[in-house]
């Protein structure tokens, strides 16, 4: 699974100010990129995928919504890259790239799928932390500064505030494998002098696994896949405006960290593309049939050479985000016509 907050635009705007981390951690040396041929290049990531050409299968979809995805693979969006006045736009149609498993590490599968790179969904998120720790590694004091405040917000929230947009917050521990019997054995230990058993584990929880509250503990925690590899255990704390709601022990170590807008930037920089989350949100969101579809970008920290991919998220509502699950997008690309008759512009 995966996680596009309400605030993401917001996240995304915290990033580019304060000298703008997101436009300094990387200073690429732009000699050294190779011009590619978008179209060509596009049409061989495609060349080993089947996927539908119709929305009409892809479950989980309300009439409006499949009415607008369908016009988008019909007329295609149009794309051109970033600055480079010399580059010739080019026209994608975008096809569902199929199911993937809601295990945790669907913004990988998903992106290992739209990419068709040959590397695998674990290589990808550890390459993704890894790319992450190095730029933020190489930042500035107040950049990293920014960089925390937003990890903070999002994974270890001020309870005390913020009531207003969410109705439940979910503070993250990690947990090291090795201590989980230690652990369990204080837990027991409070509930044999009488305390109520989430309070104990809350109260054990809280003062012996890591929050993630910067960089460090954020990298930490993208690199769980719920495998048993993983040097650390997700512990989820649910609250509500009352207090805490439920415990997420993660008894059996598969939970794995959700990706996030962070994870899809570096994603982004690590592959010098732009990545396009295609959000479809259903009449609860109170959105008409013309912008029930919208296109989030994540531009990469360093020069783009490469052709964009999309993934593709089914929304429920608003708050949110509508939804917690990625799916992979195949961009096809297609001959260029006027961009009065594309169904969107990038």
């Amino acid at each position: 699974m995966g996680k596009l907050y309400c605030d993401s635009t917001a996240v995304a705007e915290t990033l580019q100010a304060s000298s703008s981390p997101a436009g300094h951690w990387r200073d690429p040396n732009s000699s050294s990129l190779q011009a590619v041929d978008l179209v060509d290049q596009s049409a061989a990531t495609t060349a080993t995928i089947a996927v539908k050409d119709s929305w009409d299968d892809v479950i989980g979809l309300e009439d409006q919504q499949r009415r607008r995805l369908q016009r988008l693979h019909a007329r295609g969006v149009l794309w051109k890259r970033p600055g480079d006045q010399d580059s010739s736009p080019v026209v994608f149609r975008l096809s569902h790239g199929g199911e993937v498993s809601s295990d945790g590490n669907c913004l990988f599968t998903a992106s290992q799928r739209a990419l068709a790179c040959g590397i695998d969904a674990r290589e990808l998120r550890r390459r993704t932390v890894h790319r992450f720790t190095e730029d933020f590694g190489s930042a500035s004091e107040q950049d990293k500064g920014v960089i925390n405040e937003v990890i903070g917000h999002m994974y270890s929230p001020d309870l005390k505030n913020g009531w207003g947009v969410h109705v439940v917050q979910e503070v993250k521990l990690l947990a090291k494998k090795d201590d989980r019997l230690a652990l369990d054995s204080a837990i027991d230990e409070l509930v044999q002098l009488g305390m109520q058993r989430e309070l104990a584990a809350e109260s054990i929880y809280k003062e012996r696994c890591s929050p993630v509250t910067d960089g460090f503990s954020w990298a930490k925690y993208m690199l769980i896949s719920g495998s048993l590899d993983d040097e650390h255990d997700i512990i989820s704390l649910q609250y509500t405006e009352d207090g805490l709601l439920s415990v997420d022990e993660n008894r059996e170590g598969h939970a794995a960290a959700f990706g996030d807008d962070i994870a899809i930037e570096c994603l982004a920089t690590e592959f010098k593309r732009e990545i396009y989350v295609v959000q479809a949100h259903g009449s609860d969101a109170m959105v008409d049939e013309e912008n029930c579809v919208f296109f989030l970008p994540h531009r990469p920290r360093s020069e783009i050479c490469e052709p964009p991919f999309f993934l593709f998220m089914k929304g429920t509502g608003w708050c949110g985000a509508g939804a917690d699950h990625y799916e992979p997008l195949i961009a096809h690309p297609s001959a260029l016509i006027s961009q009065e008759k594309v169904a969107a512009v990038l």
